[in-house]
């Protein structure tokens, strides 16, 4: 065993507190060398075990009658589709790393994400984002959007799946920091799936896939870290990706999973070889011994601690059944893919990590994850000043503009309402040829499963504003309005996965934003019957502000997961024909709270979330799902950012088709244009089902008014011009191209 002399000093260098230290040597009997230091190091951090954040993770709905693998089963979560198919899901933050290195950064989030869904044995099929950048007029914001969207372009694109859906905010709370989720989604057949399991003791242990450098290392514990103006420092941690390696991967894995040789089979992605062996060894409750000169690397003379950390992409490590061997590895060799025995399981719960013959560390398995010895913390929370505040707001103290035109080209032009066509025109999101919303979009995206009637409505959603403004309320929306775009879709939601995007929870105030979220969530998705699959917390997000640093806007972004039972049932935004009646479904409010409207037209920041109603939300949701099936409306689209008037423009873009309406005269027209209070929704009627659509209403007894009708192009409200759609289509289409190309 190495004698390398490690102290309290190194371990705090490392990112333990003294009373982790104590615990590892309370767990080993003796003082840990440095080796087996850094192991726990990056297996205790937050980014790997979850330890201030479990407690209230556990408190998520989990089960539902859709669910075939549960949140923290496997690497992703498992929902039956029907048609003797599974879907498998999942989103993840790469925000760190795409803070000082935006391409890479970005590039090996899609790259991670994709191989949590393909080790499984899933096909990736589609991709979403959700990004948040600092003001887009700061030339390091476009920088690190420019990168990340590369980033995410150049990967995903050459990997051969496509983007169908995203969503993308600026603010100055993300400036430093900023936030890259990415979502994957997958198909399998039912009864094909790969576990990330180790059993069978001398069954051989495998690495496969790219060779291991020293890219990447100690990246859990930079994950867990505030990113400062020294992160750039840390660039070394930031993994390298290569696309083409990654699909070759994808084909030899799917391959190896039809064998029934394979065991098991795990991806390395933060913490690289020592995550996998210690989560598949404690899974089959077994351990390994692994001889770390068999791995192939790309660098010399590598230590056997920066082997062990790496997080090298494109690699995995895979337990298959002693004697068929040569099975497993003519599928690698066919594929020209590095496929190493580097070791073999074990019968205790013990890893043993050899390096040329000298045993350089010795751990439990169970004692490094989540559930066995990482440790699990109670933080102290409290409600911030600023949140009593907000309730102070009242609409009366806002003059009303006299010119509402202004106020609605304002937020045309607004880069958080423009269209982000400058972002999705950089990705491929016709490859394959399963998007169906490319020429006629929905409120979410759509996903064409070849061989069946159904498809899959996919979605990633939430506005931090509201989160900040009211945790719980605000993360409630942030569910709703997820479940909003896949029922406008035509679909049915099932669950949901989460990339929880807070500031450092040490902080009371940040963890009081963390623990209102996720009750927020539980509430909502247990409404929604949306059981809770997995996901990522991400903690630890600040941002230097006039040289202080803040935590930023909490987000805890919801990708969302619906099936289309009939494809025939596919509802788009788009006004279909002149003539066609406008309603507006749902209860409107003197409202403007927390809305786009406020923060950037009068720059109002404090304000409570808007008016939401959880059972009058779910019971519009449901109305309007109905409405579809039984064919009585040709357009439906939510109201969300930027208000009635934003879903409007939107509804008349595509076929550059005009609006003629009315305000309703109890509610100031601000509000009621911009305003953007929940739980309504915009649709359009063909006059001949005019009377059955209303009759159905009444029946459910659900709020709705008519609004007016569909013209040629020119956008009127109250009998006042607004201008032609043509024209605000211009403005909307190039505003963000405007900022980023000048």
């Amino acid at each position: 065993m190495s004698k390398r002399e490690v102290n309290l000093e190194v371990a705090k260098d490392l990112g333990l507190t003294t009373e982790e230290y104590a615990k590892i040597q309370e767990i080993l009997g003796r003082m840990p060398n440095f080796t087996e230091l850094s192991i726990y190091s990056v297996m205790w951090s937050e980014h790997a075990s979850y330890k201030n954040s479990i407690k209230w993770l556990k408190t998520l709905p989990r089960k539902g009658k859709h669910i075939m693998v549960e949140a923290g089963e496997e690497n992703a979560g498992m929902v039956d589709i029907g048609d003797d198919l599974a879907c498998v899901f999942k989103i993840e933050s790469h925000n760190h790393p795409s803070a000082v290195e935006p391409y890479q950064g970005a590039a090996t989030g899609v790259g991670g994400i994709n191989r949590d869904i393909f080790t499984m044995g899933a096909r990736p099929i589609a991709q979403l984002n959700s990004l948040r950048f600092g003001k887009i007029e700061n030339e390091h914001s476009q920088w690190l959007l420019k990168g990340v969207v590369k980033g995410i372009g150049d990967y995903g694109n050459a990997f051969g799946v496509p983007v169908v859906g995203g969503e993308l905010f600026f603010d100055p709370s993300y400036q430093t920091n900023p936030l890259v989720n990415a979502m994957s989604v997958g198909i399998l057949k039912k009864g094909k799936t790969a576990s990330a399991i180790a059993q069978g003791v001398g069954n051989p242990v495998y690495i496969v896939g790219s060779s291991t450098g020293k890219d990447g290392i100690h990246g859990a514990t930079f994950a867990s870290a505030d990113i400062t103006e020294n992160s750039a420092d840390d660039i070394p941690s930031i993994q390298v990706g290569d696309p083409f390696q990654e699909k070759l991967l994808l084909e030899a894995s799917l391959e190896v999973i039809q064998s029934s040789a394979l065991v098991g089979m795990q991806d390395m992605g933060a913490a690289g070889i020592i995550c996998s062996t210690s989560e598949m060894s404690e899974k089959g409750k077994s351990g390994m011994r692994i001889d770390l000169e068999k791995v192939p690397l790309r660098q010399k003379n590598m230590e056997a601690w920066e082997i062990l950390l790496s997080e090298s992409q494109e690699r995995m490590l895979l337990v298959v059944e002693k004697g068929r061997e040569s099975e497993v590895e003519s599928v690698f060799e066919k594929w020209e893919l590095n496929c190493e025995i580097i070791g073999e399981v074990i019968a205790e719960d013990q890893l043993l990590f050899f390096h040329n013959g000298e045993l350089v560390a010795d751990v439990p398995a169970a004692s490094l994850v989540l559930g066995g010895g990482a440790p699990v913390y109670d933080r102290e929370y409290s409600e911030p000043a600023y949140y009593q505040e907000n309730k102070k707001f009242s609409i009366n103290n806002v003059p009303e503009p006299k010119n509402l035109r202004e106020v609605a080209m304002s937020l045309v032009n607004n880069p958080n309402i423009a269209s982000k066509s400058w972002v999705t025109e950089q990705y491929d999101t016709m490859v394959g040829t399963n998007n169906m919303t490319t020429n006629f979009p929905s409120d979410a995206g759509i996903v064409n499963l070849k061989g069946t009637k159904s498809a899959l409505a996919v979605t990633t959603d939430c506005n931090a504003r509201y989160v900040q403004a009211e945790p719980e309320i605000g993360t409630q929306i942030a569910v709703a309005e997820a479940a909003r775009n896949i029922v406008c879709s035509g679909a049915e939601p099932l669950a949901i996965t989460n990339c929880l995007n807070f500031g450092n929870p040490y902080n009371p105030e940040v963890y009081w934003q963390f623990v209102g979220a996720i009750k927020g969530m539980k509430t909502a998705c247990e409404k929604f019957n949306t059981p809770v699959t997995g996901g990522n917390v991400s903690f630890y997000n600040q941002t230097s502000i006039d040289g202080k640093v803040v935590p930023i806007m909490p987000t805890p972004t919801i990708g969302m997961l619906g099936l289309l039972k009939d494809k025939n049932r596919q509802m788009t935004i788009p006004f279909k024909n002149k003539g066609n009646i406008i309603f507006l479904i749902g209860k409107s409010v003197n409202d403007i709270a927390s809305s786009e409207y406020l923060v950037s037209y009068h720059g109002i920041n404090k304000s409570p979330a808007p008016y939401f109603n959880l059972d009058e939300e779910y019971q519009v949701q449901n109305t309007v799902y109905e409405l579809i099936q039984k064919n009585l409306v040709c357009s439906v689209h939510d109201v969300s950012d930027g208000g009635l008037f934003i879903s409007l423009l939107e509804s008349a873009l595509v076929f550059e088709f005009g609006f003629d309406i009315m305000t309703d005269g109890s509610i100031r027209a601000d509000a009621f244009l911009f305003g953007e209070a929940q739980g309504r929704i915009l649709v359009s009627v063909t006059p001949n089902k005019e009377n059955t659509f209303i009759d159905f209403l009444n029946e459910k007894k659900i709020p709705v008014l008519a609004l007016g009708h569909v013209t040629k192009g020119e956008m009127r409200i109250d009998r006042l011009s607004y201008g032609f759609v043509k024209d605000a289509k211009k403005e909307y289409s190039s505003t963000l191209e405007n900022i980023m190309e000048k």
